[in-house]
């Protein structure tokens, strides 16, 4: 079964969190999907789709990362697949 997550948080964040923990974990666990820093709206956006365990896998390591960076904004919710990521997770900033 698949699934897809949106992942919100505030823009503070450690130097190398997205490349080196979101975009690692996220292949290893075989997701796909986009990480965007929002600027203008003082956010970082990731969409995480794939197969329901890798998901969930790629959730509970961004939980553990996140206490590490001591994120605490976060939002997460169900998101309907709009793109076709191709099997990649990118990080666009």
């Amino acid at each position: 079964m698949k699934k897809c997550l949106k992942i919100t948080f505030g823009d503070q964040f450690p130097e190398g969190f997205l490349h080196g923990s979101v975009q690692a974990h996220a292949r290893a666990c075989s997701v796909e999907g986009i990480a965007q820093v929002i600027t203008s709206e003082g956010h970082v956006k990731i969409i995480a789709c794939g197969e329901k365990e890798a998901v969930d896998t790629f959730l509970e390591h961004l939980h553990k990362e996140f206490e590490k960076a001591k994120i605490l904004d976060i939002e997460i919710e169900p998101f309907l697949k709009d793109k076709d990521y191709r099997g990649v997770f990118r990080i666009i900033q």
